[in-house]
């Protein structure tokens, strides 16, 4: 099922789903150019830099002359997998690009307002090319217990083609023949009551069934915004700043589940099923605005305070999902009468979810002490309230009110921390940064929390026409996914290691 923090279906998995699909949006990084991603993204109380449009756009009012910067990055992804004591590794790599900006500075003669600068930028603020993959030996339980638990209290109908529930897994797994209604053994029985050829009910309750379950999940995408912004400087003592950004994000799935190897224990030769596979797909588009608001103040030559508000990101999002299942069996004479069955296939209509999702607002506060010439020392915080994201519905008959109030039982508001350092030698700069984001959960979620460091360095060279900056930057967190959940505190868990290594490439010219 597509039950991670990494994907799921609206259609399908319900409030838990929507939770964490609007956790998986909120939790953005700053992004920007080399010279910032170098220093942790610490960039508030700094200004100069075409990143300033989208985190500070008083950082604007900085400038003294026109820009153009382009920015190069490279991403490399490693998930390591553990699952019923078997641990596997698989890495992602991708080219992309992480940000360009172009900013139109003009001196103003003012006495007091003397100059202003207009940034049209892009920056990427979420990444979601990832891939995982396990398998194990269950003897506790099968996905087919999903199914049935899933299907209990369902008309049996409702999972044909047309019904309501056709266009799910579990309606996808009874035209399959993997759940059949209690009637198929029972005339008698209620046809509410689900079982399986393949569960250890009716025939004998206390058997024990092993199989083997693989799975392979694979992400791409990413979130992104444009921002356009202007920023004023009044006596180089204060720079103001506003903004408007346009969000967009992209965000797709491929998973491919297996069960194999079916072994009962107490009737090693009953082997109906030589294997099942769901396959699930799921592609996410949306669109945004907001706006952001800052400014800088230099009290005194050497050091700079910063502060910017954005707004909440109204967003309309769509959602496309198709799955498909796929049964190999043994030549089964599931019915008893000499009809035999061997593969089936059945495949979901393409099901599109539309609806609004408000991904929260963001504060943040920054400070930079200047040593001379050089270089400085900047650190920024930034206050984030993840159960202030809102789903809601154009549609009449909607409510997402269940979705809403789960995300507020779940999160909490954080302080994401950000410092760095540059370091100046003539033409040169040398770099280094670290950030924080604290687990955004009030609870750890299966004993896991989602904590996540980033260390990065860079150097760069810059004169009064040119300039270029490199970045590196390792970010390492934990995670966790349920390829599907039943009622029972056996339902399985993957634990996952993730890091992450980026290098950006920025090259700028002054005009």
């Amino acid at each position: 099922m597509l039950i991670g923090i990494i994907m799921l279906a609206p259609v399908i998995a319900g409030a838990q789903s929507f939770s964490e699909t609007a956790l998986l949006f909120s939790r953005t990084t700053p992004g920007g150019s080399a010279r910032m991603v170098s220093m942790g993204s610490a960039q508030v109380s700094l200004g100069g830099d075409y990143s300033s449009a989208y985190s500070n756009p008083a950082g604007l009012g900085m400038f003294n002359r026109s820009e153009f910067a382009f920015s190069f990055g490279y991403n490399s992804a490693r998930s390591q997998a553990s699952y019923l004591n078997n641990t596997t590794s698989e890495n992602k790599n991708n080219f992309h690009i992480p940000g360009f900006g172009l900013v139109f500075h003009k001196d103003l003669g003012g006495k007091k307002l003397l100059s202003g600068s207009f940034g049209i930028t892009f920056n990427r603020i979420n990444n979601f090319n990832k891939s995982f993959n396990y398998e194990g030996t269950n003897s506790n339980n099968s996905i087919v217990d999903y199914f049935i638990e899933d299907a209990t209290g369902q008309q049996p109908n409702t999972f044909l083609k047309g019904g309501g529930n056709f266009n799910t897994p579990t309606g996808l797994a009874y035209n399959n023949y993997l759940i059949e209604d209690s009637t198929f053994v029972d005339a008698s029985a209620s046809p509410l009551q689900y079982l399986s050829v393949l569960g250890t009910y009716p025939s004998n309750p206390n058997d024990i069934r092993t199989v083997l379950q693989q799975e392979e999940v694979r992400t791409t995408g990413s979130q992104n915004q444009w921002s356009l912004s202007y920023g004023a400087n009044f006596s180089d003592k204060l720079f103001f700043g506003a903004g408007l950004g346009i969000a967009s994000l992209r965000f797709e799935t491929e998973k491919t589940y297996r069960e194999s190897d079916f072994n009962f224990v107490e009737d090693p030769s009953f082997n109906p099923l030589n294997n099942l596979i769901l396959e699930e797909q799921i592609e996410i588009n949306g669109s945004g605005i907001n706006g952001t608001f800052g400014l800088i103040s230099r009290p005194i030559d050497m050091v700079q305070l910063g502060i910017s508000y954005t707004t909440p990101t109204l967003n309309v999002m769509t959602d496309i999902y198709q799955s498909v299942v796929t049964t190999q069996w043994n030549d089964f004479d599931y019915f008893g009468d000499g009809t035999f069955i061997s593969d089936v296939s059945e495949e979901s209509d393409d099901v599109i979810s539309e609806y609004n999702l408000q991904t929260p607002a963001k504060l943040n506060i920054g400070a930079s002490v200047f040593i001379g010439t050089s270089g400085f020392i900047t650190a920024d915080v930034e206050m984030i309230n993840y159960p202030g994201a809102k789903y809601s519905s154009d549609i009449s008959g909607i409510t997402f009110n269940s979705d809403n109030e789960t995300i507020n039982e779940l999160y909490q508001p954080t302080v994401n921390y950000r410092i760095g350092g540059e370091y100046r030698f003539n033409n040169f700069r040398f770099r280094a940064g670290y950030a924080y984001m604290p687990d955004p959960f009030k609870s750890e979620q299966n004993g896991i929390s989602r904590k996540m460091n980033s260390f990065s360095t860079g150097l760069g060279y810059r004169n009064k026409k040119f300039y270029t900056d490199l970045a590196v930057v390792f970010t390492q967190g934990k995670n966790s996914y349920r390829p599907y959940t039943i009622n029972s505190v056996d339902s399985p868990l993957v634990t996952l290691t993730n890091q992450a290594t980026l290098g950006v490439l920025t090259v700028g010219f002054s005009f």
